[in-house]
């Protein structure tokens, strides 16, 4: 017997509500990105997201806001850590890898949100 082929769901559009959020949220990630190389932009983009955040909930791109945000205050803090063990070498171990998380996750959150997809799913 041969299976019977369900053709392909067209995506839902997204409402107004939604592409705004989207909107704001890839910029956050833009200003990130911009960020990995600058640092002040990095603030920029997790500041522009804090500010965002109510403007996307309930919407499917919430949790790329709170991934943003996250992103930032464990970067800045596990840099800072980073650059008082620099003293002992091993804090530009914990630099580097911070810089690989952050462009990691910042990655993952630019191929979701661009899928309408988010982050945690």
């Amino acid at each position: 017997m041969s299976e019977i082929q369900q053709p392909p769901v067209a995506p839902q559009p997204l409402s107004t509500k939604e592409e705004a959020a989207k909107t704001s949220a890839l910029i956050g990630y833009g200003l990130m990105v911009l960020g990995l190389f600058t640092g002040i932009v990095w603030i920029i983009g997790a500041v522009w997201a804090m500010v965002k955040r109510s403007e996307a909930e309930g919407t499917i791109f919430e949790d790329h806001y709170s991934n943003i945000i996250s992103t930032f205050w464990w970067g800045l803090g596990l840099s800072i850590i980073g650059l008082i063990l620099a003293f002992v070498v091993v804090g530009y171990f914990l630099l580097i890898g911070v810089w690989i998380w952050s462009i990691y996750r910042i990655i993952k959150g630019l191929a979701k949100i661009t899928s309408n997809k988010p982050f945690n799913s």
